[in-house]
């Protein structure tokens, strides 16, 4: 049964009940060993026979230990009688109110959208940033209309196979069909406007990737003539560099237009990583390619010395060189500093915390060029100035050795990027500050704000709301007159029952607008905060 009594400050309201065999609101009746009843509160006239059994029980009375006295008078013992709701079974797997979408009623039940006209229709409040509120329907109802429409849950299993049947063979045949629009585009041309992809490399990180393509590519085409025409380790070491250079910055622009693709289901935070994953890839090229050839040069030229024929042209190819590495090296810098300007970072916070990969890459590349540039000139004067090769092989290790750091600081900053590292401390401080200072808000635990890349964070908190500042934001949106007039209405445990069930669920939906409310706050203080997991305790 329900208890009967409920108080509301000082005053309290009794309702009647038939069902129940005590009516009670504070009430405790004492039983004493001498067999004397003591109510304290309200007479309960049904209540004699449970209290002669217990005082039978306290006594000891029975027919074997009739004759025995009590030396010594026992402490008298309070029960406390009290109405509770009888809890209700749901079962392992319950769904009736559970509410559902129209998008899941119709691929999830096979319906059409003019079989949901005829259900009911109920607003509930948006998780979606850009709408208040979206329509919903009942689960019981949408399993109720798929069975008036198949006739049978059967039938209706068999047609979710056959839909399904039909989906894996459109996914088999995607490829196909994206080959022969590709066929098409090229033989009747491409009609379509410049997308926002091939825009990206027309400004930002991806008009610096374009300008160090187009560079080193020049740069590894003369260097190669020179080395073929010197036969200098030096002059090949800046060759191979080159040409690392220009696949690993080919390999950053596959990685920016793969980073603008838009989230799918299989990806809900998208592609933006992609940046990462192309410049540790790059990274590690570098290493291999650009260190690795490097220094298997240099120690076959020190174990195998050869005479160097004459380094005019490798003068010039390299001075042209310096001039090409530097200006793609500026461009590189002046991309950097103004993005850390916007972030309010320095350079070199900016450059260590790895904020633009593509950028960093082609930063540390052609500063790497300039350097090895000057080493190889270096090491082919004294070659030229001595006679001796052994320095034109040293400078072809210095080159590799200068790579080979390079590839390391790059390796290093992007997998810890990819690992998901957490923001600065006064970053995450400020975003917890806001939070504490919300009035709903008592304490907030295990606080995370990862770093997804890009200027991309995701913030989880487990967040301890107060209850009565949410019931107060409740009670300050309704009428108090008329919530009193429905208090007083109460007569029967069934409207009891009833205005019990609407205000609780009236106050969740007041807790989840505050936690859209908070979730929306800390999107538009903080632009980086993309998004945000607030969990209620």
């Amino acid at each position: 049964g329900w208890q009967v009594s409920m108080k509301s400050g000082s005053l309290s309201y009794i309702l009647p009940c038939n069902r129940l065999p005590v009516q009670l609101m504070s009430q405790v009746r004492v039983y004493t060993s001498n067999g004397q009843k003591k109510d304290l509160g309200s007479e309960d006239t049904n209540g004699s026979a449970r209290g002669e059994t217990l005082r039978k029980v306290e006594t000891g009375q029975d027919t074997t230990n009739a004759g025995q006295k009590q030396s010594s008078p026992k402490q008298p013992m309070q029960v406390k009688v009290k109405a509770v709701l009888k809890k209700r079974e749901y079962g392992p797997k319950y769904t009736q109110n559970n509410f559902i979408t129209g998008v899941r009623a119709i691929n999830e039940f096979c319906l059409k959208s003019s079989d949901l006209d005829q259900l009911r229709k109920i607003k509930r409040r948006s998780p979606h940033d850009d709408t208040e509120t979206f329509t919903v329907y009942l689960r019981a109802d949408v399993e109720a209309k798929s069975l008036e429409v198949w006739g049978s849950p059967e039938a209706l299993a068999r047609e979710r196979k056959r839909r399904k049947e039909a989906e894996i063979k459109y996914r088999e045949n995607l490829f196909r069909n994206q080959r022969l629009l590709w066929e098409y585009k090229e033989f009747f041309g491409n009609t379509k406007p410049r997308s926002s992809t091939a825009a990206m490399f027309f400004k930002g990180p991806g008009k610096v990737v374009m300008v160090a393509i187009c560079i080193n590519g020049l740069n590894f085409f003369f260097k190669l003539l020179a080395w073929v025409y010197t036969g200098s380790a030096s002059m090949f070491s800046e060759a191979i560099h080159s040409l690392a250079d220009t696949c690993n910055q080919a390999l950053l622009a596959l990685g920016i237009s793969q980073s603008a693709r838009t989230p799918d289901p299989s990806h809900p935070y998208g592609f933006t990583n992609m940046r990462y994953i192309a410049s540790l890839i790059s990274g590690v090229g570098i290493f291999m390619m650009g260190a690795g050839l490097s220094w298997y040069h240099g120690i076959m030229g020190l174990l195998h010395p050869h005479p160097v024929e004459s380094l005019l042209w490798a003068y010039c190819i390299l001075a042209g060189s310096l001039v090409s590495e530097g200006a793609t090296l500026l461009v590189a810098i002046n991309e950097i500093r103004r993005s850390a300007r916007a972030k309010g970072l320095s350079f070199y916070q900016y450059v260590v915390q790895s904020r633009d990969p593509s950028t960093n890459v082609v930063l540390l590349e052609d500063a790497a060029a300039v350097l090895s540039v000057a080493v190889a000139a270096t090491c082919m004067g004294l070659t030229s100035l001595t006679g001796n090769p052994y320095y034109d092989s040293v400078g072809s290790l210095g080159v590799g050795t200068l790579l080979g750091t390079v590839s390391a600081f790059l390796i290093y900053t992007n997998t810890e990027a990819l690992l998901g590292r957490s923001i600065e401390p006064e970053q995450l401080q400020r975003l917890t500050e806001l939070l504490e200072s919300d009035p709903v808000v008592r304490a907030i635990h295990d606080v995370k704000a990862t770093d997804m890349g890009m200027s991309k964070v995701r913030f989880k908190a487990e967040v301890d709301f107060d209850g009565r500042v949410v019931t107060r934001s409740y009670l300050e949106k309704q009428d108090i007159e008329q919530l009193l007039q429905e208090i007083q209405q109460v007569k029967t445990l069934e409207e009891l029952e009833a205005f019990m069930l609407k205000h609780g669920e009236n106050i969740i939906d007041t807790l989840g607008a505050e936690v859209d409310r908070l979730e929306k706050d800390l999107k538009q203080r903080n632009p980086d905060v993309r998004h945000v997991d607030l969990e209620i305790l």
